[in-house]
């Protein structure tokens, strides 16, 4: 066997292994905890965040732009080094097609009679076809409704979300969103097929932005195979008539394509990466004894024989920039507090009763841990004092609590005659039950009244 066939087969493996690792990776993660909590949740029904087995209350969401932040660098760090290699190996759409058109139509029913030629459509005047074209529609349709859970359970942890199912006119959001989805990937996948690629998704209109000479990217060897398509992209022949043309104007590269484009037209939007061409190509160079035309690498490379740059300046500085998000993710995400402390004032700045003045407050204390804890609170300011709550109060794991809190003094705090005085005090909060140290300290102010309005009193 020559190396030619060696490199399809290689190419062909290597792309379902990708696909059915990334379909387990996607399955399997809601399912995976670390000490209790999910790897990654996005919950609005708990309004927290899980993220690596930690657990970020939403006031603490500081941590999503990092994230989203990080994202968008990647996306944009990967298609500028590999173009739309995520379209053509990763992407649900594309792993979605494949297992219905060539999984369930081709494989199973044998409804398509090659998956070599995707442009020829099953001619549906045969009886038969109509009923296996049922049956794959059937059988999609529960696959649909469990791609569509899948989703859900990034946002609803598995074991609730099965429960909420049981009662399911208390949830009917759930249900709205799961039937919701469960239709979108009906229609796309059915009826919408690659059109959604190549119409509808907004990624193909930014990788044109992205790309330059050295992305990696489905390429036509056009100095070898010659140049089917003349400058304004107008098709001059099926087989290039030029001395020397390598290309056999097989057009198995056009046939396999999903998204029905013919690659030796150079660089277009509706390429998805996904190399079946190249793959297509190779076993027809290969029965020549010749190399394939299509391969994937960079356009400068093809023009100049030299390697593939992967490193210069732009991927360069988008690893940079994701490195320095990532530090500052770790760091910040280092930085989660096992309780959280709002502090809001009263709508009157004091109260003056016998001499003594006080200053209402609203704490409202969130116990961001799995136990249960009883909190309490200290004032760094001797001379202002705690009147309510007298004692402890228990929050549940989780769960926030508020309490109505006056502080008060009975020293002469003014430092003015006709203005009010604003003292600045830190209110250190803390759990009594807990092994850990659970603290907080929160800054805020307390009002006293001017000398004219004391000496009244």
């Amino acid at each position: 066997m020559s190396s030619s066939l060696q490199k399809v087969s290689v190419y062909f493996k290597k792309r379902y292994v990708v696909y059915l690792i990334t379909t387990l990776m996607v399955f399997c993660i809601p399912f995976i905890q670390i000490n209790g909590n999910q790897i990654f949740l996005l919950s609005f029904d708990h309004q927290q965040l899980h993220l690596l087995g930690v657990s970020f209350d939403m006031q603490e969401l500081y941590l999503m732009p990092f994230l989203l932040i990080l994202m968008f660098l990647f996306i944009f760090f990967i298609t500028t080094l590999a173009g739309r290699v995520w379209c053509g190996w990763a992407c649900p759409q594309t792993i979605f097609r494949v297992i219905y058109r060539d999984l369930i139509e081709t494989k199973l029913l044998k409804l398509r009679k090659r998956r070599e030629n995707k442009q020829l459509e099953p001619d549906m005047s045969l009886g038969i076809n109509k009923l296996k074209k049922g049956v794959a529609m059937l059988i999609w349709v529960v696959l649909s409704f469990l791609a569509a859970s899948n989703f859900m359970w990034y946002f609803v942890p598995p074991a609730e979300f099965f429960a909420y199912l049981k009662e399911p006119l208390e949830h009917e959001y759930l249900l709205i969103f799961l039937f919701g989805i469960a239709i979108f990937l009906i229609a796309d996948i059915i009826f919408i097929k690659e059109n959604f690629c190549i119409y509808m998704c907004p990624y193909s209109r930014v990788q044109s932005v992205l790309y330059d000479n050295d992305t990696i990217m489905t390429v036509y060897d056009y100095k070898r195979g010659g140049a089917v398509f003349n400058p304004k992209g107008i098709k001059m022949w099926k087989k290039p008539e030029v001395p020397n043309a390598e290309c056999t104007g097989c057009e198995a590269c056009v046939k396999v394509c999903p998204t029905h484009i013919d690659i030796r037209k150079g660089m277009q939007l509706e390429c998805i990466n996904c190399l079946e061409c190249a793959d297509a190509c190779t076993k027809v160079m290969g029965k020549l004894g010749k190399e394939t035309l299509i391969s994937w690498t960079s356009p400068q490379a093809i023009d100049t024989r030299n390697k593939v740059k992967y490193f210069r300046f732009k991927t360069i500085a988008y690893l940079a920039v994701m490195a320095i998000v990532f530090v500052g993710l770790v760091f910040m995400g280092s930085k989660k507090e096992n309780m959280l402390l709002n502090i809001n004032r009263g709508s009157a700045p004091y109260a003056i009763k016998q001499g003594v003045v006080e200053n209402a407050y609203v704490f409202y204390v969130q116990n961001t841990n799995k136990e249960a804890y009883e909190f309490y609170f200290e004032v760094d300011n001797e001379a202002i004092k705690i009147k309510r709550p007298t004692k402890p109060f228990k929050v549940e794991a989780g769960a926030g609590e508020k309490e109505i809190v006056v502080l008060y003094t009975d020293k002469n705090l003014a430092e003015d005659s006709k203005k009010d005085t604003p003292i600045p005090i830190k209110i250190r909060a803390y759990a009594l039950d807990s092994k850990e140290k659970i603290e907080v300290i929160r800054e805020s102010v307390f009002v006293y009244p001017p000398k004219e309005i004391m000496d009244k009193q």
